[in-house]
């Protein structure tokens, strides 16, 4: 399983975000896009929370 890389996520949920914007994108695209975003934004999410659990473990310690 590929490592997942926040930064890269966040990269493409910009580039999507334009293309949403951009009034030539079809309906069709947009909810394509609308999907994979929201793939995007449950594994930021996820990784977020996983790193701040981390930080919590650590400070306890």
């Amino acid at each position: 399983m590929e490592k997942f890389d926040y930064s890269k996520a966040m990269a493409e949920l910009e580039r999507i975000a334009a293309a949403i914007e951009d009034p030539s994108t079809g309906l069709d695209d947009i909810d394509k896009y609308i999907k994979r975003s929201t793939e995007l934004i449950q594994a930021c999410r996820k990784y977020l929370r996983e790193a701040r659990e981390k930080i919590d473990s650590l400070n306890a310690q």
